[in-house]
């Protein structure tokens, strides 16, 4: 029903977290390139658990090759710069929820290129960021819930799938 953008993931447990939740929420999840580790990571398959294996997952070398895939028009960009909070979207089935990178985040250039399409999760002044686990999980089940938590009608993970782009 929905899809969740990781732009050049760092952190293996968090890619792993964030899996497990795409599963358990009916998402595919999309990886753009590069990433700091390797899929067979030790921590990755440790927080994804058995779940990995299951889960609706393709790999891209840039977001131009996902854009052919994703209308840019569904597309939301989370980012502690935005001004307009996550709860003022209106999402709708297929949209793509787009993530930075852990330690900077989405590049400047690429979320003036769509101000309307940026979101924030509120926070205080007392962190930078939120984890981003934890910022995808929130956004994921906000989107969710708009659509009445509504099942995709064919689950990922059933071992079906087939991508053009697999990670080895």
């Amino acid at each position: 029903m929905f899809n969740v953008v990781l732009w050049q993931p760092e952190i293996p447990a968090n890619t792993g977290n964030i899996g497990r939740l795409c599963l358990g929420a009916g998402a595919r999840l999309h990886i753009v390139r590069p990433m700091r580790f390797m899929v067979n990571d030790r921590q990755l398959r440790r927080a994804g658990l058995d779940y990995w294996r299951r889960l609706d997952v393709a790999f891209y070398d840039s977001l131009d090759e996902l854009a052919g895939i994703i209308p840019p028009a569904r597309t939301w960009l989370l980012s502690t710069k935005a001004s307009r909070c996550y709860t003022e979207a209106e999402f709708a089935p297929g949209d793509a929820l787009v993530f930075g990178p852990e330690s900077r985040g989405l590049p400047a250039d690429m979320l003036s290129a769509a101000p309307e399409r940026c979101l924030r999760l509120p926070m205080t002044g007392e962190v930078r960021s939120l984890n981003l686990a934890n910022t995808v999980a929130v956004a994921l089940y906000e989107a969710w819930r708009q659509n009445a938590f509504r099942m995709p009608v064919s689950l990922p993970g059933n071992g079906t799938e087939t991508h053009d782009k697999e990670e080895k």
